[in-house]
C-alpha cells in the first residue's frame, strides 16, 4: 500500500504545531454519538473505541500518514478535499492509541478568532502520542500556547488499557478516566457532564446508546457490531419510548432523536491489542463509511486499507462514500410540512439486511486476517477472562 506523504507536522516540532492552531478553518454542523468500553467489558478482551459521526461533511475517507523521524504512521478519517491530511476525525496510530471526538455545545463559548481545531488537535495527538497521559500533555502545551479553539469530548484510549473522554475547552480540560467507570463503559453525546444545563444537545441519543448497551455491558459481551449493527442502524428514541424500527412505520421524522441522521456520515470502531501484542498489527478499524444504516463495515488497519475507502480524483473522496451517500439521498426523498426529511424506511429496511450480511463476512474475514499476524484467537480472549 502506497501512503500519501504530506503531512504538515513532520518539518515542525510539537509545541509550535500547537500554537499555529489559529489558522482558520470551515465551521461546520457537529453532531456525533460516541463510546468507549473498557477491555473487560467487551467479548474479546480488547478496548473499544466507537464515533457515529454527525457531519455536513458527508463525503469522508480513510487514509495513512507515513512516520517520519518525529513521528509516528497512523490511519484516520479525513473529510474529502483534506488533501494534506490535516484534520483527523477518528483514527489509531503505530502505538495503539486512538482517539475521536464529539462536538461539546454546553461548555464555555467559544473563541471568536480561533475555533473549530479539533480535527487539527487529534491529527497531531496521533502523530505524537502513545497513551492517554500524553495526550493530556499535548493539551497542556497548547494551552500554554494560548487558546485551543475546541469545545468538545475527547476520547482516547491506549494499547496499555486505559482509556478516557476528556471533556475540553479554549484554555482547560476536565478527564473522566474510563477506569472509574464502574461497568466499563463511558457515552457521550453533544453535551459534556462537566458543563452547564444550557446548550445541551443529544440528550436523546446518549440516553439511546446508554439504554441499547445495557444488555451486553452487563453481560460483558459488547463487540464491534454492537456498534456498527445494532446501534447505528438502531431506529430507537428514548424520548418518545419507541423503536422505529418496530411495526409499520414507514417515513418517520428525523428530529434528531436517533442515532441515525440525514447527517450521519460514518460509524468506526476502534478495536485495541491484547496485553502482549503489538499494537501495530492487533489493532482494527472497522469502518462503516457514508451514511452507517445504508453501509457495511470494511476492516482497516495500519498496513491495509481498502481501495474503496481511500481518496481519488479532483475531489479527493472515497468512491465507496459517494456510493453510499447516493442510497443516503434514496433514504431521504422529502420533507415533511415542519421542513424536516423523513426516513424512506420501506427502501432501508431490506437495504439494512443486505449491508448486515456483508459486514458480517467482513467481520468474519479481518479477524482471521489479525489471528494470522497475531498469533491469538477469540477463544484465548474467553478464556483469559
Amino acid at each position: 500500500m502506497k501512503p500519501i506523504n504530506r503531512y504538515f507536522v513532520r518539518l515542525l516540532p510539537a509545541v509550535t504545531v500547537l500554537c499555529l492552531f489559529v489558522v482558520q478553518t470551515m465551521p461546520y454542523v457537529r453532531a456525533c454519538t460516541s463510546a468507549i468500553v473498557r477491555a473487560d467489558a467487551t467479548r474479546d478482551g480488547r478496548t473499544l473505541l466507537w464515533k457515529h459521526r454527525d457531519t455536513g461533511h458527508a463525503h469522508n475517507f480513510v487514509e495513512r500518514v507515513e512516520k517520519t523521524d518525529s513521528t509516528l504512521a497512523f490511519v484516520a478519517l479525513f473529510n474529502a478535499g483534506d488533501v494534506r491530511l490535516q484534520e483527523a476525525w477518528v483514527g489509531f496510530n503505530e502505538a495503539g492509541f486512538a482517539v475521536m471526538n464529539t462536538a461539546s455545545y454546553n461548555l464555555a463559548p467559544d473563541t471568536a478568532r480561533v475555533r473549530d481545531r479539533e480535527g487539527v488537535i487529534m491529527a497531531r495527538a496521533l502523530a505524537t502520542c502513545r497513551s492517554v497521559a500524553d495526550f493530556t500533555s499535548m493539551l497542556d502545551s497548547a494551552i500554554t500556547c494560548g487558546t485551543m479553539g475546541v469545545q468538545a469530548n475527547f476520547g482516547v484510549v491506549d494499547a496499555f488499557g486505559a482509556g478516557a473522554y476528556i471533556e475540553a475547552t479554549d484554555h482547560a480540560y476536565k478527564v473522566f478516566p474510563l477506569a472509574d467507570a464502574p461497568d466499563g463503559l463511558l457515552v457521550r453525546s453533544n453535551y459534556s457532564y462537566s458543563g452547564g444545563d444550557e446548550g445541551k444537545l443529544g440528550v436523546c441519543r446518549h440516553d439511546n446508546a446508554v439504554k441499547l448497551l445495557a444488555t451486553p455491558v452487563k453481560e460483558r459481551n459488547i463487540s464491534p457490531e454492537t456498534f456498527t449493527e445494532n446501534l447505528s442502524r438502531s431506529f430507537y428514541d428514548s424520548g418518545a419510548g419507541i423503536d422505529r424500527m418496530e411495526g409499520n412505520e414507514r417515513h418517520p421524522a428525523d428530529e434528531g432523536n436517533m442515532i441515525p441522521r440525514r447527517s450521519s456520515s460514518a460509524s468506526v470502531v476502534i478495536e485495541g491489542c491484547r496485553p502482549g501484542e503489538n499494537p501495530a498489527e492487533a489493532t482494527v478499524m472497522w469502518v462503516a463509511l457514508g451514511f452507517p444504516a445504508a453501509s457495511h463495515v470494511e476492516a482497516v488497519t495500519l498496513d491495509s486499507i481498502p481501495a474503496m475507502l481511500r481518496p481519488e480524483g479532483k475531489e479527493f473522496r472515497s468512491p465507496f462514500s459517494t456510493e453510499v451517500n447516493r442510497r443516503r439521498d434514496r433514504t431521504f426523498t422529502r420533507k415533511n410540512k415542519r421542513g424536516k426529511w423523513l426516513f424512506n424506511m420501506d427502501y432501508l429496511r431490506p437495504l439494512m439486511q443486505t449491508e448486515r450480511k456483508l459486514s458480517e463476512e467482513n467481520y468474519r474475514k479481518g479477524r482471521l486476517r489479525r489471528e494470522k499476524r497475531t498469533g491469538s484467537t477469540r477463544e484465548e480472549a474467553k478464556t483469559d477472562k
